[in-house]
């Protein structure tokens, strides 16, 4: 049995941040990493993970981070989209954000009918093929834990946890490394130029005027988050209680929805109100320099989190699984989404972004578009399209669908 060196939350929490300035001075000096825009998080915690990996391979180490954290900063920044989400940037996405809902509709049944066939041919139950489906592909980290004893202890299949994770390690690591070369591919193909459009945005149109950042800023925006995640946690067991599989970013997104378009309208509506003071564009800057840190700071902490070794058991499966996913994704991004999206600069950044949805999850879509979006210019539907598809629609989606196909 290896050595086992347990990092305790607080000090895993501290190197994730180190890791994330290593990522960002090594993606600053080596150029391939900038032509490809591979985002800083992604250097800095696949770095770590190698390391791990070594350890454990050569000195028969296993170190193993407590990511809590980790844990919770995916939860503040799904609420964070939630919060930026006013129901009329629906209307805003219109045609764009119902095609590529559909679009990534139908690529969630074209993953599980491939992991499916698969795991038939590899002599597994058809139905462990979606564990390295959907459900780890699309639905990511959360979705595997929250399906996983379903599949253990009704369906029967033993090893469905280390199929998932060990899917969605690999899926993970993917989609940081597609969407950035996919997106430079199609800008040279198509003789594509960037919007060099300022400032950037994540998930919220730039047409407001712009508010300074201050202390009450970031403490009201970090008040509303919070309320959004106690929504979050009363809105989860009530899903799982009509039979709905949905991990708990969904429901903090769901409560930061319900509060924009609620409390927060109210509030914006009584700017001379006593409480006016707490109104959403005095938090506006706030609430996005927290989304942006617990955005860097997840990728950066799931991925140092990474045990490689753990595809051993089911290598052969797995990689064969994994290698026609991401080849499918490719070929569905580059050839189907792009021309679907517009063919235009708006559709190559949410381009960088569908490996995001498809292979990894909402952060690493939104992560990839940022890095894109660095080198290019802001694309503001995109950043209002792609969070709202992959963030809330597609995880209700890829709930129903797995419930249908796993009969």
């Amino acid at each position: 049995m290896p050595e086992t060196l347990h990092i305790p939350a607080f000090q895993s929490f501290t190197l994730a941040i180190l890791l994330f300035f290593v990522g960002q001075k090594l993606a600053a000096a080596w150029e391939p990493l900038r032509r490809y825009n591979i985002p800083e998080p992604v250097v800095g915690g696949f770095l770590c993970a190698c390391v791990v990996g070594l350890a454990y391979g050569v000195l028969g180490l296993r170190i193993e981070f407590d990511l809590q954290v980790r844990d919770q900063l995916l939860l503040y920044f799904f609420a964070g989209i939630g919060l930026k989400s006013d129901l009329k940037t629906l209307k805003e996405g219109g045609k764009p954000l119902a095609i590529l809902l559909v679009l990534a509709s139908g690529f969630i049944v074209l993953q599980n009918v491939l992991g499916m066939g698969l795991a038939g041919l590899f002599g597994l139950d058809p139905r462990a093929g979606l564990m390295t489906g959907s459900i780890a592909l699309t639905g990511g980290v959360a979705t595997t834990l929250t399906w996983a004893p379903h599949f253990i202890d009704r369906l029967q299949i033993a090893n469905a946890m280390e199929l998932g994770m060990a899917t969605n390690m690999v899926g993970l690591i993917a989609a940081c490394s597609i969407g950035g070369p996919i997106a430079g591919w199609l800008m040279r193909r198509h003789a594509i130029r960037g919007s060099d459009a300022r400032p950037l945005d994540v998930g919220v149109s730039n047409k407001q005027a712009a508010v300074t950042l201050d202390y009450y800023g970031v403490l009201r925006a970090w008040l509303w988050l919070n309320m959004a995640l106690m929504i979050g946690g009363v809105l989860t067991p009530l899903f799982q209680e009509i039979g709905l599989q949905l991990p708990m970013f969904v429901g903090c997104l769901i409560g930061g929805i319900v509060l924009r378009n609620t409390a927060g309208r109210w509030m914006l509506g009584r700017k001379q109100h006593k409480l006016g003071q707490f109104h959403w564009q005095s938090m506006r800057q706030g609430l996005a320099m927290i989304s942006d840190i617990c955005l860097g700071l997840f990728l950066t902490m799931a991925l140092m989190g990474l045990q490689l070794w753990v595809l051993q058991g089911s290598l052969g499966f797995v990689l064969t699984v994994l290698v026609l996913q991401v080849l499918m994704a490719i070929f569905f991004t580059a050839f189907v989404v792009f021309r679907a999206m517009g063919r235009d600069y708006e559709a190559v950044v949410i381009c960088a972004g569908f490996g995001g949805i498809t292979l990894g999850s909402t952060a690493t879509a939104v992560a990839n578009m940022t890095a894109v979006a660095r080198s290019h210019g802001a694309a503001h539907r995109a950043f209002i399209v792609v969070p709202l598809v992959c963030g809330f629609f597609v995880d209700i989606i890829n709930a129903l669908v797995v419930q249908f196909m796993a009969r």
